[in-house]
């Protein structure tokens, strides 16, 4: 089990809301109402570990090492919402999310294969550790400037984790897990190519709920997310390729393979594809 293991590594690392967060440093000249209303955002944004961690246990019931892992990162994910909740209530009070809009956010997301679903949000991890490092960078008032960076922090260790299970799922899975998890990759790995930001919290989940099946359309403006990446933080081009050459470099480990661009991923994906359908093919023959 990665679980006992996870739980020390995490627990050794893990920050004090109190202790570790220097509230004392509050600068009010140094927060604008415009930085202000990103951080309601993130904290709703953030709460969305809730539905997450739902869809994780009961598309997982099969695996309760991975369902135990999920106290930790649902423990951590909501404090995350709880610790940006925080900064509002001492020093914007006038923004602080109400209950009615971060249960907003709370819905069921459509059963999906786990192993799909565990790539999915091993780059999201990717993402959002990128964009928290580029908030941090953006604010200007220093509690908030060292509350993203904690954040960053936590989800570069939650990537980690979520790497562990992965490479366990490659140990019992072989091809079938590679070929999902390369599956996922071209699609997070090509985000420079949509119109919107992909992470799992803008991606639609529910089609009997479409439009409004996506974390993001939820919020109380459901347009905040591209204004803050393009026009607030400015995650550029060059913050998108730090992304992308994450998830390739650790990808080429997991498959023991290096990949230089997201083309070079898609011609491996296709491969095991067609090695996977051949398989197949073989096995209904022989049956």
């Amino acid at each position: 089990m990665l679980y006992p293991e996870l739980f020390k590594q995490l627990e050794s690392v893990r920050w004090h809301m109190d202790k570790d967060i220097p509230w004392d440093r509050f600068d009010a000249s140094l927060l604008s109402d415009e930085q202000a209303q990103t951080i309601k955002m993130n904290a709703i944004t953030e709460w969305a570990a809730l539905p997450a961690t739902e869809m994780f246990l009961r598309d997982n019931r099969d695996d309760s090492d991975f369902s135990a892992f999920m106290s930790i990162w649902f423990f951590e994910e909501q404090k995350h919402s709880l610790v940006l909740m925080e900064y509002l209530k001492r020093f914007r009070p006038d923004l602080v999310p109400t209950e009615q809009e971060l249960h907003e956010i709370r819905f069921e997301f459509e059963p999906a294969p786990a192993l799909e679903t565990l790539m999915l949000h091993f780059c999201g991890e990717i993402r959002l550790n990128h964009w928290y490092r580029r908030a941090a960078e953006w604010h200007t008032e220093p509690v908030i400037k060292q509350i993203y960076t904690t954040l960053s922090q936590d989800e570069a260790r939650h990537g980690g984790a979520y790497l562990r299970y992965m490479k366990r799922a490659i140990a019992r899975c072989g091809d079938e897990a590679r070929a999902a998890f390369a599956k996922i990759g071209v699609l997070m790995a090509s985000a420079r190519r949509t119109a919107q930001a992909l992470h799992p919290t803008n991606l639609h989940v529910n089609k009997t709920l479409f439009p409004r099946d996506t974390i993001q359309s939820r919020l109380p403006d459901p347009e905040w997310l591209e204004h803050w990446l393009d026009k607030q933080i400015a995650f550029d081009l060059q913050w998108e390729n730090k992304v992308v050459e994450r998830i390739l470099h650790n990808l080429g480990l997991l498959m023991d393979r290096s990949f230089k661009n997201v083309q070079e991923l898609n011609r491996y994906r296709k491969e095991l594809t067609a090695s996977l359908a051949a398989g197949a093919l073989r096995e209904a023959s022989a049956a």
